[in-house]
């Protein structure tokens, strides 16, 4: 059994991406954004993905769509939906996701957006394949 308090976890680490659990079908995943910071645009065709906010404030763009997000709001991204999160508050703005399948390689750990565009970029963060 994996047990997590999920907010106390997702608001301790200061990682721009940090896989926690990887299985068949889902993985679990806390992000911290830095002020001014956001994911960066994107898409991914086929994973699902569900967005829990645990503190700070920010946009979240989906779809053409602008809403504000806050501390225990939640978030659904049908796959296939360009989507961003911008942090605009003063504080970082963490949060958590699940991915349906997994879309990062299992326990990555991404210290910034930077760390994280990089690895995607050389193919190495990719998702386990069954």
């Amino acid at each position: 059994m994996e047990h997590f308090t999920i907010a106390t976890v997702a608001e301790k680490s200061p990682d721009f991406r940090r896989v926690l659990w990887t299985g068949k079908q889902t993985q679990l995943v806390v992000m911290t954004i830095p002020p001014g910071g956001e994911i960066g645009e994107e898409v991914h065709e086929g994973t699902d993905q569900i967005l829990t906010f645990v503190s700070g404030v920010g946009e979240a763009r989906v779809a053409g769509e602008k809403k504000p997000v806050a501390q225990g709001d939640l978030v659904v991204v049908p796959a296939g939906t360009r989507h961003n999160f911008v942090n605009t508050g003063p504080n970082p703005l963490v949060l958590y996701t699940v991915y349906g399948p997994p879309e990062h390689a299992d326990q990555a750990v991404h210290r910034s957006k930077e760390e994280a565009d990089e690895l995607e970029a050389a193919g190495k963060d990719e998702p386990p394949t069954a």
